[in-house]
């Protein structure tokens, strides 16, 4: 199946808490969307990471903190499906 809406945008929803990956969900994919997908995924990790947060703002920089925690949750669970299904990533 293919992926629905646009793929950053599921890495953004990811990355803010709205949607999950697990692998019961990730069966819906065919490879080239999974590879699509963590294409993504790092694509936003990356953008997250580089934002600069003062470190007065606490809020902010734990809301960075949870999401590159998220982010990192995903391609760990990705990474593991594809080498569960013996998928090249």
């Amino acid at each position: 199946m293919a992926i629905s809406g646009n793929p950053k945008k599921l890495a953004q929803d990811i990355s803010n808490g709205f949607q999950s990956l697990s692998p019961p969900g990730l069966k819906k994919y065919n490879p080239a969307d999974l590879k699509i997908i963590m294409a993504n995924l790092t694509q936003v990790q990356r953008e997250v990471r580089q934002v600069q947060v003062p470190l007065e703002e606490v809020l902010m920089l734990k809301e960075k903190n949870m999401q590159i925690s998220r982010l990192n949750q995903a391609l760990m669970v990705l990474r593991s499906y594809c080498k569960k299904m013996r998928i090249s990533i």
